[in-house]
């Protein structure tokens, strides 16, 4: 058991709050146990652990809405792939010979690496766990990482075998998400919700089981919207009129949606979790930002997939500013012919995409995704006053559009430093990096891809 946590006083950084009381060109925050106590100009306080953090920038710990952790040791396999050659070659293929120790080296270096980039929540949306075994493995690694994590208990999705029941009329099997949610209920770091099919991947009746299940259970239903025809075409409105949606409903990707229905569910208070970068590498279409933004809401933002691309939540961030942007402008342009006289989003606001929003699918804004007091201790230091980062005219500018994993200082997750001085902490990474290698090696060779 890790030792109690005293107090520790921050001084000096530039400090991003997310909040409404505002940045400070330079402040100083206080620390009580694995909470915020105090944020302001200057603390004077006697019986703290000081931190000088001057040239530092101080962020709320970025939130990863979205991703697929069990994939890390296939980092680069899939990033000339479309969607359809991922579902043959990845769900029908080598997610087959995934055993529980795959999952739990995957999932333990997924999180340290999401902890090495500056995300101190991670969305862990497991959907290749056919066993009670392959559940517990994962849900290992989240903890012995210390990240903190939300475990979104999925279903494979292998094609299937002659004589066997598909996934897609498969229910969500409830006995084990039960049993998951008694061993890990009361956990400080951890959450365990739903990753369902939902009605674009499965049929009326598991549909509607699965989202019984999570309003019974009182959990969020996580789901995937898009990639190809629906299995049930009018599944939304069968569940709107069944009472099942509201803000307990994430929907991932989103792109099958009409705007009809997507103002529907911002109407409903369901929350949404774009993958900007994924989404246009493997064919889903431009992310539903921009269609979000003229309801009033925004998304949340994930990686999804290390076996694409990189698992750095800036450059999420980055991407997704970056693509709508540019549709915003193209449509300017295309309307007006002129360039447009300003840009339509601020870099604060994709700021908060990869922090408040995050925070806000989880349904955690009260304890996550800014800097406030009483609010969980969970923030990063990047270095501001390093080569590619000076000078720093705006810093929520510099953070969004220079800042890199090289830049990440130090990372915190409820009061307890997980990164300092650019390095993890209390991780002996060589054995595991040699593990997560066998084991990438073992799951690529079974299907007769290939490694380096």
């Amino acid at each position: 058991m890790a030792p109690p946590l005293g107090r520790t006083l921050i001084r000096g950084a530039t400090i991003i709050t997310m909040d409404a009381q505002g940045d400070l060109p330079s402040g100083d925050i206080l620390l009580t146990g694995e909470r915020i106590t105090a944020i302001a100009p200057h603390l004077d306080v006697d019986d703290a652990q000081l931190i000088e953090a001057a040239g530092c920038i101080m962020i709320p710990g970025l939130v990863n809405a979205h991703m697929h952790t069990w994939q890390t040791a296939l980092r680069g396999l899939a990033s000339n792939w479309t969607l359809l050659e991922y579902f043959q070659k990845m769900h029908a293929g080598l997610a087959t010979v995934f055993e529980p120790q795959d999952l739990y080296i995957a999932t333990l270096m997924g999180a340290l690496n999401q902890l090495n980039c500056g995300t101190t929540t991670l969305v862990d949306w497991c959907h290749n766990n056919r066993t009670p075994e392959h559940n517990d493995a994962a849900l290992a690694g989240l903890l012995e990482s210390g990240i903190r994590a939300a475990f979104f208990h999925g279903t494979p999705k292998p094609d299937p075998k002659p004589g066997e029941t598909p996934f897609w009329e498969t229910p969500h099997p409830r006995t084990e998400l039960e049993r998951l949610l008694r061993t890990h209920q009361g956990h400080a770091l951890l959450s365990v919700h739903a990753a369902v099919l939902g009605p674009h991947y499965s049929t009326l009746d598991v549909a509607l089981h699965d989202f019984r299940m999570a309003r019974d259970l009182g959990i969020i239903a996580s789901l995937h919207q898009g990639g190809g025809a629906a299995r049930t075409h009018d599944g939304w409105q069968q569940l709107e009129a069944a009472g099942l949606l509201g803000p307990q409903t994430n929907i991932v990707h989103g792109h099958a949606l009409s705007d009809a229905q997507l103002q529907r569910f911002c109407e409903l208070g369901m929350s949404f979790s774009a993958a900007a970068e994924s989404e246009m590498t493997q064919g889903h279409g431009h992310p539903i930002t921009g269609r979000l933004r003229a309801f009033g809401k925004a998304p949340s933002l994930g990686v999804d997939l290390e076996s694409v691309l990189s698992g750095d939540m800036l450059t999420q961030a980055r991407v997704a500013l970056g693509m709508q942007r540019s549709l915003d402008n193209l449509a300017w342009r295309g309307a007006t012919g002129t360039i447009p006289p300003t840009s339509t989003i601020t870099t604060r606001e994709a700021l908060s995409w990869v922090t408040l929003e995050g925070a806000r699918m989880l349904r955690q804004e009260h304890r996550i995704g800014s800097l406030a007091a009483g609010k969980q201790a969970d923030l990063v230091l990047i270095r501001g006053d390093d080569l590619n980062m000076q000078p720093v005219h705006d810093p929520v500018n510099s953070v969004l559009m220079q800042a890199s994993l090289a830049n990440i200082d130090s990372v915190m997750v409820a009061g307890r430093w997980k990164k300092r001085h650019g390095k993890l902490l209390g991780v002996d990474l060589p054995p595991r990096l040699r593990a997560l290698h066998a084991s990438g090696l073992k799951i690529a060779g079974a299907l007769g891809l290939q490694q380096a």
